[in-house]
């Protein structure tokens, strides 16, 4: 029995290899707990690219290929989630992205929300 490769063979071959080394942790890493209660959650940024290429050549269809490819892990940033609030810290000395801003805002954003309820549950039992 003749063992065929094909172009789609390779690639399929080479995303395979590339799926073994990425996860979902990769991205969002495993979470560490301190002794305060803290939890840190490590965020990173994943690129990743890939090539393959072939030819069937001769009479009898003769495969010649070759494929690669690489994934570039770059930490970004940690979620800190506390008792109190939740807060991005980025790692690079950039500016805060949008994003950045909203986790950031959360904590304030929750606390006036309970303020708020409070008070009308105040105001509520007053009349």
């Amino acid at each position: 029995m003749e063992n065929k490769k094909t172009i789609a063979d390779l690639m399929s071959a080479t995303m395979a290899g590339l799926r073994e080394m990425v996860d979902v942790n990769t991205i969002v890493g495993e979470a560490v707990t301190t002794a305060d209660g803290t939890t840190i959650i490590p965020v990173t940024r994943l690129s990743m690219g890939f090539g393959s290429g072939g030819s069937e050549y001769g009479a009898n269809g003769s495969f010649g290929g070759g494929g690669g490819g690489g994934v570039k892990v770059s930490p970004v940033a940690f979620l800190i989630v506390s008792d109190r609030d939740v807060r991005l810290l980025p790692v690079s000395g950039q500016s805060e992205t949008t994003f950045d801003k909203v986790v950031n805002m959360i904590p304030k954003v929750l606390k006036q929300a309970e303020a708020f309820i409070e008070k009308r549950k105040k105001k509520e039992e007053d009349d």
